[in-house]
């Protein structure tokens, strides 16, 4: 079992949504997607698409610790950071 941590994200145009769900409701990982995307699918269910490029309706948000997609979290991580201009 590959244990992935993670650390806190810096003010930027993706934040990490659930999806791949547990027994009991709790998602098993999370995945980048873009902000303004989430409100939309939290409220109308429409489907999202993670950097990673998995398809899915936000049901979820992530709590401190919560497991992120590696393939996400790579590709996030290789993305030039927002400016403060």
């Amino acid at each position: 079992m590959v244990r992935v941590t993670t650390t806190t994200l810096p003010e930027v145009d993706t934040r990490p949504e659930g999806t791949d769900t547990t027994g009991d409701d709790t998602p098993k990982m999370f995945h980048y997607v873009r902000k303004s995307k989430i409100a939309e699918s939290a409220v109308m269910g429409n489907m999202v698409v993670a950097l990673c490029g998995e398809t899915f309706p936000v049901t979820r948000s992530p709590k401190p610790g919560s497991p992120v997609c590696p393939e996400c979290k790579k590709i996030y991580e290789s993305l030039p950071g927002g400016g403060d201009a």
